[in-house]
């Protein structure tokens, strides 16, 4: 389920339908499984409470609670709060686990095992692959 409570895109859409909704950089980080440039997103300084759903399809991912500053560069979170598929990632010459939108299959991150306690685990986000959305203030 997204954040609004209905049921996420089927992750079969065509490569011109993605990329006529995302931007050419979510384009290149989600679909191509890029990596944004260190300190480049806004969502590195977001504070605000509220939910961090895929720029790609809406499905929640991570909440502002479990955000914190790793000082790597990328926003990163101690755990996910939505679906999220791991898998094993060889490239660049390392052994990593990439981290994929279990609803959409679009490329998120990494997760590392330096992060703090109680998980011990880093999420380590590309921002672009995210929207922020803050909790209600009413």
């Amino acid at each position: 389920m997204t954040h609004d409570g209905t049921k996420a895109m089927d992750r079969k859409l065509t490569d011109t339908e993605w990329q006529a909704r995302l931007t050419p950089e979510q384009y290149r980080v989600l679909r191509e499984a890029g990596t944004e440039r260190p300190w480049s997103s806004p969502l590195n300084d977001e504070k605000r409470e509220g939910e961090f759903v895929c720029a790609g399809c809406g499905a929640v991912l991570y909440r502002s609670a479990d955000k914190f500053d790793s000082g790597c560069g990328w926003p990163s979170f101690t755990r996910a709060a939505g679906e999220i598929i791991e898998r094993p990632d060889h490239s660049h010459g390392m052994i990593r686990t990439e981290l994929l939108c279990g609803h959409c299959g679009g490329h998120l991150g990494h997760v590392f095992d330096d992060g703090p306690l109680p998980t011990g685990k880093r999420h380590c986000i590309n921002g672009v692959s995210l929207a922020f959305e803050p909790e209600d203030q009413s």
